[in-house]
């Protein structure tokens, strides 16, 4: 199988995806607590800056797609638009009225948590890693609401006592796997140091992974993304130790769910269609996992023939119905570049 990988015709079709997307407000699904009658308001009018993409963290990561490919492709005919995007939305006084929503009540403090943090932040380092004036005032503009989600991880963390595992919104790993891009990058030693003492007081003991997956709406692998999690936590000889005692029948490809696509039975439903992002996220993990097996180990062709497999299995679904296309080019983009 000829590997797939991100072209500058890919890049260019899910740029277009993501601008019709994140200045969309409607539909719209909101991620937020009533205190009282005033608070019965719009999603542009909460979050001045990501209002669109049916949801906030959707709408986040359409930018952190968008931010990641203008870098990769200063060319791209989008490019333009991208540009006006950003200009236009990425200011200190509407990121302001994202970090003013956080800090309006204790109830906000569980808004978007960890999976809108992870991604917030995830848009930050992208944003850092462009070198140019206009990088750089982009940057600049979202530093405060980066802080603001920083210093919630820096919270959050201590009394996390337990993972979670769950193959949605809240899976833990997937966030710290996230968010180290964001504490490496940002030089934020103090959050990367709590995020990998975290990562391996969750996971550090865990061996003979039983991959009870998928799950009826899951878009990450819990098994999957914990190892990728691991991989960028620990040293290159402590994850190889780390991954022969979590998988060790992967050579024979067990456990053998993972490495089999999931059934995308209804792509206009958004629960199903989440197992589209599921042979995705997946598709990333194995081909990121693959690079730490010797060419001649047999765990990296069979991770590297699961990736091919789940990125056939949904890379056709990536538009198609809003259900899928408001989110699923970010992880087409994650596996491609796995």
């Amino acid at each position: 199988m000829t590997e797939l990988v991100l072209t500058p015709e890919i890049a260019s079709r899910f740029a277009g995806l993501a601008l019709a997307h994140v200045t969309r407000e409607y539909p719209h699904k909101l991620d937020h607590v009533l205190r009282g009658p005033a608070d019965v308001r719009g999603p542009r009018d909460l979050h001045p800056v990501f209002y669109g993409s049916l949801d906030w963290h959707s709408c986040v990561h359409g930018y952190w797609l968008l931010a990641r490919l203008l870098r990769r492709f200063p060319a791209l005919p989008e490019a333009p638009r991208i540009d006006e995007l950003f200009d236009t939305h990425l200011t200190p006084e509407l990121v302001g009225g994202e970090v003013a929503y956080l800090h309006q009540d204790p109830l906000r403090r569980g808004f978007e948590r960890p999976y809108g943090w992870a991604w917030l932040l995830m848009l930050y380092a992208e944003l850092a890693r462009d070198g140019s004036d206009a990088g750089r005032r982009r940057a600049d503009a979202l530093a405060p609401l980066a802080d603001a989600f920083s210093e919630r991880f820096r919270g959050f963390l201590p009394k996390a006592t337990y993972p979670v595992r769950v193959g949605t919104h809240f899976n833990t790993a997937f966030a710290v796997a996230l968010a180290l891009e964001y504490a490496d990058e940002a030089d934020d030693h103090e959050l990367g140091a709590m995020l990998r003492e975290q990562a391996v007081a969750w996971y550090g003991r865990d061996v003979d992974c039983q991959a009870w997956e998928p799950g009826g709406d899951d878009f990450l692998s819990p098994a999957l993304m914990e190892a990728e999690c691991m991989r960028r936590v620990l040293l290159p000889a402590d994850f190889r130790a780390w991954i022969d005692r979590f998988l060790p029948r992967a050579a024979r490809g067990e456990p053998e769910t993972l490495f089999h696509p999931a059934t995308v039975s209804d792509r206009t439903d958004g629960k199903i269609a989440h197992l589209d992002g599921l042979n995705l996220s997946r598709a990333w993990c194995w081909r990121s996992l693959a690079r730490t097996w010797a060419a001649d180990d047999p765990r990296r062709a069979r991770a590297a023939a699961a990736a091919g497999a789940h990125l056939v299995a949904s890379l056709p679904h990536v538009s198609g119905d809003y259900m899928g296309e408001h989110w699923l080019a970010t992880f087409a983009l994650l596996a491609l570049e796995g």
